[in-house]
Formats: structure tokens, sequence, C-alpha cells
């Protein structure tokens, strides 16, 4: 197979003979639950007249031969060409049928931000070892209707007046989508740290406030949060007023994308650490959170239980 032949082969119909069926329908474009990882939302596109693809969450996209390449993990050309050949007896042409849907009205109504004080959002953030205080001070609370039904969501601001908002059973965002950027007062910080998501952002607070309760040093520098790894590109430009720049990524391959782009654009001016060797072994900063604070219950339970002054017994 050559890679006009390759070309040719719808790139729906190469996803489904490998088990991967699109969610929804958008006029010509394709979404999908990324085939690329694990997610709850669809955020992968394909352009049905351009036989395109684009994955907004590592922001990268293309034909066929590129969608192998993330595939297979291999930029080498005969081997994907090989691959997508060894698929070629399961691929038929296929189509896709969606039941009715309306994609003109807003998907957020009756808007309502006000202070974050819901006994189950803070719950929820106690069960994700989140300081409660500490989201009250960073955090709102919304409210909204949503295909008729009445929901109640943790808000997180973004620098144009759009909202991150997340509760137990739901994750999206109310436009526009964008950065958020945390700036202390006074004299310019020389350093920024920078995380994926806003859970990640309390995350780390929280973490400092509990190694260190009366001096948590908070505005020793800025912060930034991406909400969402496709937004690097416009985190580039502020980025550049640091020395220093501190990555707080996922450790998984787009984590891995957006800390790339950052060094490209900075390496040889600026100071960039990845940060993510801190929660080797964790997803995410806020899973390496949720097992310290289980680390801790565990370590509390063990020192309740056990008889003061006995061998091996702590005393309270």
């Amino acid at each position: 197979m050559d890679i006009q032949t390759a070309k040719q082969i719808r790139i729906a119909d190469f996803l489904y003979s490998l088990g991967y069926s699109p969610v929804k329908q958008q006029g010509i474009n394709l979404w999908y639950k990324s085939p690329l990882r694990e997610e709850t939302e669809p955020s992968f596109k394909i352009n049905t007249e351009r036989n395109q693809w684009y994955d907004f969450a590592i922001g990268k996209g293309g034909n066929i031969i590129a969608l192998a390449q993330e595939l297979y993990c291999s930029d080498y050309v005969p081997y994907l060409l090989q691959k997508i050949e060894e698929q070629t007896p399961r691929i038929r042409p296929v189509s896709f049928s969606f039941g009715r849907q309306s994609f003109s009205e807003p998907s957020f109504q009756q808007l309502d931000i006000v202070p974050l004080v819901s006994p189950a959002l803070l719950a929820y953030l106690q069960e994700r070892g989140i300081n409660t205080a500490l989201a009250k001070r960073e955090c709102r609370e919304a409210h909204f209707i949503n295909n008729g039904k009445r929901y109640f969501a943790i808000a997180f601001p973004n620098i144009s007046g759009g909202y991150e908002i997340r509760n137990r059973y739901f994750k999206g965002c109310i436009a526009p989508k964008e950065i958020s950027r945390i700036r202390q007062s006074g004299e310019p910080r020389s350093a920024c740290y920078v995380f994926e998501g806003f859970m990640d952002y309390l995350s780390f607070l929280t973490l400092r406030l509990e190694s260190c309760p009366q001096y948590p040093d908070f505005d020793r520098q800025d912060y930034m949060v991406l909400n969402s790894v496709t937004n690097v590109s416009k985190a580039l430009y502020p980025l550049g007023s640091y020395e220093r720049i501190h990555c707080f990524f996922d450790n998984d391959r787009a984590g891995m994308e957006a800390l790339r782009q950052i060094r490209k654009e900075y390496n040889s001016t600026r100071y960039i650490r990845d940060a993510s060797h801190i929660y080797s072994g964790c997803k995410d900063l806020n899973e390496y959170l949720q097992k310290q604070t289980a680390t801790k219950k565990q370590a509390q339970s063990i020192r309740l239980k056990t008889p003061p002054n006995k061998p091996g017994g702590f005393r309270l």
C-alpha cells in the first residue's frame, strides 16, 4: 500500500474497523471519544468532507497517516502503511445515524454565579482531597439549566469571563473557553506555576498549605491554569514575562506535548521545569493528593486503634 491509496480510506471507516464509533454528528463533523486516550466527553472530530481528524485535547490532527502515527506511536511511514494495510480487510464503508439533535440552543440557560457554599459540592471537593477554605477563595458556584434540567456546579473563572464547571457527575465549560491567570499584587513575579486544570491548581495549594500551614507562601509566584492542553498556545505569550516556568501537567501524552510546546518556545531563554516527577506513578497532581490523603487517614486510624504506651503504639 502506498500513501495515496491509504489516503483514499475514510478515517471514519478506519476507526470503525478498530472498534470506535462516533458519539454524535454536527453537519459534516463526526465527534468521538478520543481513541488516543481515556475521556468522558467527545473531543475528537472528523471532518467527513476533507477526511481529516483533529483531537482538541492534544491540539493535533491531520490525515489517516498522521492518525496512524499517533495510534501506533511511530513516525516510520512504511511501518504505518503496513499497519493500515493489515487492517484493510476489516475496513468496510459504514454510515452512522443519529437521533435529531439541536445545536442552536445555548447549552447553559438562566446562569447564576454565586459564592461556593453548596454542601454537596464541598463534600465532592473534600473527597478529592481539596481544602474547602481554599476552594471557596478560588472558585464560585454556578446554577444553570441544561437541556431543561437544573444543575449546580463548581465554577472556576478564566480571563475572558467564562468558567470551567464541574460537579461529581458533570464536567464542562461556560464559554468563552480560555486560560485562567492568577497574578499576585505588588512587584511582578519572576516565576509562574502552570497547571492543566483547576483541580490540579487547588491540589497544589492544598499540598503547600499542609506542608507549611503558617507560611504557605501562596504569593511567591503567579499561577496559570490552561483549562485544557489545547489552550497551551494561548499561554505562550503571557508566559514570556517569567524567568522560570514550572509545569505541573498530567503524566500522559497530551501533558508531554504541552510541555514540549512551551520548551520549544522558551527553552533557550527561560528555565522550564517539568514538575511531573513529583507525582510520578499518578495520572496527575490531584490523584497524588488523594493518595496522600488516604495514607494519612489510614495512619490516623491506626494511631487511634493502638493502645497508648504499648510497644509499637503511638502517643496521641
